[in-house]
């Protein structure tokens, strides 16, 4: 996570439960030769171990999504649908070098970004970003709730959203981000400044509301 972006989503307890839950993911996975024999039987289409591992697996991928997709229940069904597809059929793939849970994530975030692609409408024109980026005052988020803040947050116009997840929670650069959902390096830059402006507006709305 970015160290810039520490007091905003150290307030998010969205995630710590998905870390929570992945580290309790680990310990039902903690000898790597379970996880070994349940990769094999999924491979062998056994869907008792199929079920198992989306069971396990399933609750954290659908709490990233989410993120990107709060108020889209359908889609982030959909993407959690295809990523799952995704991820039983490329399981012969996975060579136990890193922890499992990321590679699931990449797969995750992947299918998130294939669906933003898909249906994104950007102006591929913006300004150049100023040098001074817009960062959130960390007291105004203290007074606010961490549902207040996830609304917020899907406020925003989708490839802000996406633009500014992507940087702030997967420490994707503005390259990989252009890449991922087809946009220029500036635009990556701009659509995150622009997130960031957008979502301090309407937090200093909600603070002055209380």
């Amino acid at each position: 996570m970015r160290t810039e972006e520490l007091n905003l989503y150290g307030t998010l307890s969205e995630i710590s439960n998905i870390r929570s839950h992945l580290s309790s993911s680990d310990r039902i996975m903690s000898v790597n030769n379970d996880l070994s024999i349940l990769i094999k039987d999924c491979i062998a289409e056994k869907r008792s171990a199929q079920k198992k591992l989306y069971d396990i697996y399933a609750p954290a991928a659908y709490g990233i999504i989410k993120r990107y997709l709060y108020n889209n229940e359908h889609a982030a069904q959909e993407i959690l649908n295809d990523a799952f597809l995704k991820i039983l059929t490329k399981l012969d793939q996975y060579s136990f070098q890193g922890a499992f849970e990321g590679w699931i994530r990449r797969i995750v975030i992947n299918t998130i970004t294939d669906h933003v692609r898909k249906n994104k409408k950007i102006m591929e024109q913006h300004k150049e970003v100023q040098p001074e980026d817009a960062y959130i005052n960390s007291e105004s988020l203290e007074k606010i709730s961490h549902k207040e803040l996830l609304s917020v947050l899907q406020t925003i116009p989708d490839t802000q959203r996406t633009v500014f997840n992507l940087f702030v929670f997967e420490n994707y650069s503005h390259k990989e981000i252009a890449k991922l959902i087809n946009i220029n390096e500036n635009n990556s830059r701009w659509y995150l400044n622009d997130a960031r402006n957008r979502l301090k507006e309407k937090i200093n709305i909600i603070v002055k509301k209380k």
